[in-house]
């Protein structure tokens, strides 16, 4: 009896990453997860940075594990925040560490960048959301802090591309991610000119850009195995296991960040939908994620990393025996960007704003789970306003699915229902890419119709009391 195709997907967040065998049974996709791993981040000299090493040697581990699961593996592929990326030299290796896009010194970068190609043009190049951290500004900054090894690099790779191409995978970018750096055509997918030129970057040292679901040659330490580029960026897989199959929905893919948006057939580059601070991503088959980025839960992880990582069965019950509606924080303000002292910036936000101070573990988890769900309710607003597209329902996938709390606010802030799950969306979405890509899907079948069938989901309807 034949055995079924298995696929291997790395998952990297900017928290923790993950190996995930994925099973295709018939119509159904069965993940697990047969390596779990702390993101590698190294601050050093006032500076944070990822640590490609400890990086390469967790990924190395996931496919030794992977292969002792299932010898007969037929595929992997790599997925990854976006905007980060490694500098290399002609022989591939890394001439600097990759910096955290946590670390400040984009600070000021972007509003200087205007001066060169203002922000009306840069929008309607890329039609990217304007973040200090974007790829873009991250070069800018990197030409100014390294000169002297800037002049080594021969190309650079996003994070997940350079993890395929180290797999052995010929150096790529895939559309997706490629559309994270503001430096893609949103028109063209094709590295735009009019910003390299601007900015007197170099277009030679970005590899083409490929579409999701492009075989990139086989692994080097097991040749069987073929390397996929699927979604390289982690939302653009989600997004493509969001379990939607009719009505006029939109997306969270919640985890440190929270995406919220709807998918489109072409990107809208409105003053609006600037103004507004929405971005166009490049989805799966043509497709664009039209949506904003607002702070997920990490100010939460942080809180629970300075609190011992306390079990969230204890801290959810703090919660809800905390007052409704107590306090209301503006996660996006700049100060909750950098790691440490989260509690303490959540209190001085409180005091300078007039609010009652939270002095519970309860009170601040449900301030900020709170603050997140009323980003998702304005946001969303947002969105029928600029597209003028009614939304019925809002799908919450991702780590902050398993969040009941959350999705019960989320669904009262938003007033609408919401359908939560998976919360494995990101690996689930690479695994049915790739086996889309190897011609394994059961004919006929769609990628969100096998993931609808892959998935548990649960819903939540608006209360009589939103807080």
């Amino acid at each position: 009896m034949a055995r079924l195709p298995t696929y291997l997907a790395f998952d990297l967040g900017a928290s923790h990453g993950r190996a995930v065998l994925g099973t295709l049974d018939g119509d159904r996709m069965r993940m697990e997860v047969v390596h779990h791993f702390e993101t590698p981040r190294i601050e050093e000299a006032d500076h944070l940075f990822w640590d490609l090493d400890l990086f390469w040697r967790e990924l190395e581990r996931g496919l030794d594990r992977a292969l002792q699961a299932a010898p007969e593996l037929r595929s992997l592929s790599v997925d990854a925040w976006g905007v980060d990326y490694v500098a290399l030299d002609a022989a591939g290796v890394s001439v600097r560490k990759p910096y955290c896009y946590r670390d400040e010194r984009t600070s000021g970068v972007m509003e200087r960048a205007f001066a060169t190609l203002s922000a009306e043009a840069v929008y309607a190049c890329t039609g990217i959301q304007f973040l200090p951290f974007n790829t873009l500004f991250q070069l800018l900054a990197d030409r100014t802090g390294h000169p002297e090894a800037e002049k080594d690099v021969d190309h650079y790779l996003p994070m997940a591309d350079y993890f395929n191409a180290r797999f052995g995978g010929r150096n790529a970018v895939e559309v997706s991610m490629a559309s994270t750096t503001q430096l893609m055509d949103v028109h063209t997918k094709r590295w735009s000119r009019r910003v390299f030129d601007a900015f007197g970057l170099d277009r030679g040292r970005w590899p083409a850009i490929v579409q999701s679901g492009t075989r990139l040659g086989p692994a080097r330490s097991a040749p069987e195995v073929e390397v996929v580029a699927t979604c390289s960026h982690d939302t653009g897989a989600a997004v493509a296991a969001a379990p939607a199959t009719e009505g006029s929905w939109a997306f969270v893919s919640s985890g440190t960040w929270s995406l919220l948006g709807v998918e489109r057939t072409e990107p809208l580059l409105t003053d609006e939908a600037r103004e507004a601070g929405f971005t166009n991503e490049a989805g799966v088959d043509g497709t664009i994620r039209f949506l904003k980025n607002l702070t997920g839960l990490w100010a939460l992880q942080e809180c629970v990393r300075e609190w011992g990582d306390p079990p969230w069965s204890s801290l959810e019950r703090e919660a809800l025996a905390a007052p409704a509606g107590m306090v209301t924080v503006d996660l996006e303000d700049p100060r909750f960007l950098p790691p440490g002292g989260m509690e303490d910036r959540l209190r001085a936000w409180c005091r300078e704003t007039g609010q009652p101070v939270p002095e519970t573990r309860g009170q601040l988890v449900r301030a900020i789970l709170g603050s997140i769900a009323a980003s998702y309710g304005r946001t969303l607003d947002d969105v029928r306003r600029v597209t003028g597209r009614d939304i019925e329902v809002l799908h919450v996938f991702g780590g902050g699915s398993r969040n009941r709390l959350l999705c019960q606010l989320a669904a009262d802030a938003c007033g609408v229902a919401v359908v939560a799950g998976p919360a494995e969306a990101t690996a689930l979405g690479n695994l049915l890419l790739q086996a889309r890509t190897l011609g394994d899907l059961p004919e006929g079948m769609s990628l969100r119709a096998v993931a609808a069938r892959s998935s548990a989901l649960e819903t939540y309807r608006p209360t009589l009391q939103p807080e």
